[in-house]
């Protein structure tokens, strides 16, 4: 099919009937375009029912795309696999109709000039279906679905980079863009993606992705979609075999054979919404669509956390995350359903996995550019353009909140998430739950805490075993409330108790049911392991298991999401005094007993720590820490063990080192002459720590904790670059 710009320019002669006719269909595919997007974009508006029963009145790919993004988000809001199921199905259906809309366009196509090769916008679609695909894949509970997804990955990369590179060539013939060799180099070296050489990865070669027509119109296509991810004499079973998720097995050496290419954003070339470069309605979905697909692609990835280094091989390529973000900033400036989708994409890094890390730069670099940290102002400038043009929102307010959260108004997130929990999406109403409930923890409003998890139980199925857990941490902590009441109140200590101890018991029955990649959920683990050494400990105590629990499990599960870094001076003040050795209820032999038991000692202290250290106290934070990294490893192994607090207690000197690099001005020797020396020293401090916690044998919380390295080790990148300190 030809380049749609030629439609509307009006300068060739008058044709005769059959390219007339050839116009007619043409304009039509266009309208389908722009009506399925429009119904797609009801969906960024709080109307995904009214956006499917408008999707499903079309027949074009881009309805099938429009349908595929309705479940798939649906998918990944809930985590419901039935929903995965679908959304699985329906993305394969939108496959196979843009495949022959694509070979169609191909077919017809003629000798204009144009910026993308005949077909794109369908290959387009293709890589948008392959990539949510992807991602429903690794959500999926099976191992062999999650291979799938990862390989699906690789071929949505394929196709997005010669998009872009197709792209790049036209907008350099222009003259509106040239690279130089460095620019090349830089964009080619930023992402380390080859596919390996034969000799490094025969079982490899023959995953060629932009011919893969079995499984399309004209072939007999199978009743479940495999992702075209391998032959027959080699399918992912036996791969996963040869697969190891062991970190310390080093992965193959990755070549340089597929470069990313280089973003737009980065140059001087205006290719906003007003540019005269995408004034065709298919150039701009094109390429707000690629911009949203490999952005998302790179920043996916770059997030995999060391625990999954493995994968990475099987993909082929490393992420980007510096150009993933700015590809995504440059969609979203579009006023289209990719523009949409980018934004959400943006929030839900910043306000998402940035919430959970520590080790980022400060706003002052961000201000100047730093694209690895938190862009506070410009997230809500986002979410202000986005609720102008989906006032229905009620993601955006969401993320509204989130923002307010992560600038430590807490009070003020939560006032926003009372008043938009009323979502015509079920998902959504569930999002908003879960985070008010974190936010009422962190408030230390126990009522409010309770009350917000169990609804999540109604609302989602993630982990059921969390939910009641963390209910019955905040029925624990108004238990401790009332047993250390001046005036004691027996009925309602007894309420409390009895309460907390039906929700913790309840919390391991209903464990085990979701998995992640075949392995069990890491906190579903945690949860368990938890309650069982409750319960070992009851009897070898003789008290109840309620009485047998130590320092606080709400300040432990406040810590691990991270919720010290959203709280104020009285929040925190609270936290310490929750982490009391003195609010523990069991008699005082049993108490002495649990206060010696290392692990405990250090869950506590690590807490301490983190709180410490948001308060500004990081001598005191440093000592606390100090006593934890001294204490015997072999303490900590054992099947009920807490075993994560040792990796903890290393993640947060790494943290306290890049505090110091943040604010040279803490330094007890205010020697300038020497502040290059000293800062570079910090950094590497701060490295050394990160890479103890990167190279760590496996924990419970291994994942958790490795996103935030992860994010932590690309601070020091991007810091070690800035101060002209990066090697080679």
């Amino acid at each position: 099919m030809s380049r749609i710009g030629a439609w509307f320019r009006g300068t060739a002669a008058a044709a005769p009937s059959p390219t007339t006719s050839q116009a007619d269909l043409r304009a039509k595919e266009l309208a389908a375009m722009e009506d399925a997007m429009a119904g797609a974009s009801m969906i960024m508006n709080d109307d995904i029912d009214g956006a499917e029963e408008r999707l499903r009145k079309g027949d074009s790919a881009y309805h099938h795309l429009g349908i595929g993004v309705c479940v798939f988000m649906k998918s990944i809001l809930g985590f419901e696999k039935a929903i995965m199921v679908e959304a699985s199905n329906r993305l394969y259906e939108c496959e196979n109709a843009a495949w022959s809309e694509m070979k169609k366009a191909q077919k017809e196509a003629t000798s204009e000039e144009r910026i993308y090769p005949p077909g794109s916008e369908y290959a387009l679609v293709i890589a948008d279906a392959q990539l949510m695909s992807a991602v429903v894949g690794v959500l999926h509970e099976s191992l062999t679905e999650g291979i799938k997804g990862f390989y699906k990955l690789r071929k949505a990369y394929v196709t997005l980079d010669g998009i872009m590179q197709a792209e790049d060539a036209y907008l350099k013939k222009k003259g509106l863009r040239s690279l130089s060799k460095e620019q090349i180099a830089s964009s080619s070296n930023s992402v380390s993606a080859g596919r390996g050489s034969a000799n490094e990865d025969t079982d490899d070669t023959d995953l060629e992705f932009v011919d893969a027509d079995e499984a399309h119109p004209g072939a007999q296509a199978t009743r479940n979609y495999e992702g075209h991810v391998a032959d027959k004499s080699n399918p992912p079973e036996k791969k996963l075999s040869e697969l190891s998720l062991d970190t310390d097995a080093a992965p193959k050496p990755l070549s340089s054979k597929v470069g990313t290419p280089a973003s737009l954003s980065s140059q001087n070339v205006n290719t906003g919404p007003d540019s005269d470069i995408f004034t065709n309605p298919i150039d701009t979905f094109v390429h707000s669509g690629a911009n949203m697909c490999f952005g998302s692609l790179l920043l996916i990835i770059s997030m995999v956390p060391p625990t999954f280094s493995r994968l990475l091989s099987i993909v082929g390529f490393r992420g980007d995350r510096e150009r993933g973000v700015r590809m995504l900033w440059q969609s979203s400036r579009f006023d289209n359903i990719n523009g949409a989708v980018a934004g959400l994409m943006l929030l839900a890094y910043y306000n998402g996995l940035l919430s959970l890390a520590d080790i980022l730069p400060s706003e002052a670099d961000v201000k100047k550019g730093a694209v690895v940290g938190y862009p506070r102002e410009k997230c809500s400038a986002l979410i202000a353009q986005m609720l102008q043009r989906y006032p229905d929102g009620t993601l955006w307010r969401f993320e509204q909140a989130r923002v307010l959260g992560n600038s430590k108004d807490l009070h003020g997130a939560l006032q926003i998430l009372k008043s938009n929990s009323n979502s015509k999406m079920r998902q959504v109403s569930a999002l908003n739950n879960f985070e008010m409930a974190l936010d009422s923890m962190y408030i230390h409003d126990y009522p409010d805490m309770r009350e917000n998890f169990l609804r999540c139980i109604e609302l989602n199925d993630w982990s059921h075993a969390l939910y009641y857990y963390i209910a019955g941490c905040a029925e624990l902590e108004l238990y401790r409330n009332a047993f250390h009441a001046e005036k004691k109140d027996e009925t309602q200590i007894q309420l409390h108790k009895k309460k907390a101890d039906e929700l913790f018991r309840k919390a391991p029955t209903v464990a085990g049911k979701k998995r992640f990649l075949a392995r069990p959920l890491p906190f579903e683990q945690f949860v368990s392991r938890k309650i069982q050494k409750w319960e070992e400990r009851s009897k070898e105590l003789g008290v109840d298991l309620v009485d047998a629990v130590g320092s606080s499990p709400a300040e432990e599960m406040t810590y691990l999401w991270n919720g010290p870094k959203k709280m104020q001076a009285p929040e925190l003040e609270m936290s310490e005094k929750a982490l009391s050795w003195g609010r523990m209820t069991a008699p005082e032999e049993a108490r002495h007993k649990i206060k010696a038991e290392i692990d405990e000692q250090a869950v506590r202290d690590v807490c301490r720590a983190a709180v410490a250290r948001s308060l500004g106290h990081f001598d005191e934070a440093r000592e606390v820490l100090d006593s934890v990294l001294a204490m015997d490893k072999l303490a900590f192994k054992g099947p009920n063990k807490d075993d994560y607090a040792l990796p903890a207690a290393n993640y947060e000197m790494a943290v306290l080192g890049w505090a110091e690099v943040q604010e040279p001005e803490l330094r007890k020797k205010a020697d300038k002459a020497d502040e290059e020396d000293w800062l570079r020293e910090k950094t590497e401090e701060c490295q050394s720590w990160l890479d103890k916690v990167a190279k760590w044998e496996a924990f419970v919380l291994d994942t958790r904790f490795g996103m935030r390295v992860q994010t932590a080790m690309d601070t020091l990148r991007w810091y070690k670059r800035e101060r002209g300190w990066a090697t080679a």
